[in-house]
């Protein structure tokens, strides 16, 4: 391995890490540029993937018990959501991912960008089941077809004044699960190469080192300044994707 084959893998496992630590999710936004410059990339994302699981177990330990609490409400986003991964693929065979990803970035972009530097920020409270389900299938599908399945979760649960803990609560093991499965499809599509294997050697440390980084970080913020990052995570993963899709 090259010198700068190595120093882009941990730049990206550094950074994917740290975010994935710090909000539960965003971990592509922020590696997988670094990865797609030595990596294929089906090797890339399958490496992201993993990476972004095994970070994500270290920050669902410490939300164990708001996951705990309440179980039902972590379910109803899941198993909508497990259900739309291979929706989601199937899908490709009838969309184009590129334009649907596009969709979602302006989405993205405008909600992020509108809410993000307001002085108030948006609070919606009443209980919605069903709306909850919707979020979790339509997250599912886009992560199946397009590789965002953080994105729309993250954008509702950053309107909703629960506790960090709460929120993440929801947002890390749904990505952890999704991820996941795209994990599992991806070894079988003989994504874990000898390359990546290698590359694997570099990311999985630094990614867990990072990711505790974050995690430290995240303990240091209100409940409110979590919701903001949140907001701000939108924005930049819409950019990101957009920029993706452009260049």
């Amino acid at each position: 391995m090259s010198g700068s084959f190595i120093a882009f893998l941990l730049l990206g496992a550094a950074a994917g890490g740290f975010i994935n630590g710090l909000s539960g999710t965003g971990t592509a936004l922020f590696a997988l540029g670094f990865y797609l410059v030595v990596l294929d990339p089906v090797q890339a994302v399958a490496i992201v993937a993993l990476m972004s699981v095994l970070a994500g177990l270290q920050g669902l330990w410490i939300v164990r018990r708001d996951i705990l609490a309440k179980p039902k409400r972590l379910l109803r986003f899941l198993l909508p959501g497990l259900a739309g991964v291979p929706f989601g693929l199937s899908l490709l065979n009838v969309i184009d991912a590129g334009t649907l990803r596009l969709g979602i970035a302006t989405l993205l972009i405008v909600y992020g960008g509108y809410f993000g530097f307001r002085a108030a920020l948006p609070a919606f409270t009443r209980r919605t089941p069903v709306v909850d389900c919707g979020i979790g299938f339509v997250g599912g599908v886009l992560g199946g077809a397009a590789s965002v399945s953080g994105a729309i979760p993250a954008m509702w649960l950053s309107i909703r004044p629960w506790t960090k803990s709460a929120t993440r609560a929801v947002l890390q093991p749904f990505n952890v699960a999704i991820l996941s499965t795209t994990v599992c499809l991806l070894f079988f599509k003989g994504a874990f190469d000898r390359t990546a294997m290698q590359a694997l050697l570099i990311t999985i440390p630094t990614g867990m080192v990072a990711a505790q980084v974050g995690i430290a970080v995240f303990r240091m913020l209100s409940d409110t300044a979590f919701r903001r990052l949140l907001i701000i995570l939108t924005l930049l993963m819409g950019v990101g994707i957009m920029v993706s899709e452009l260049t």
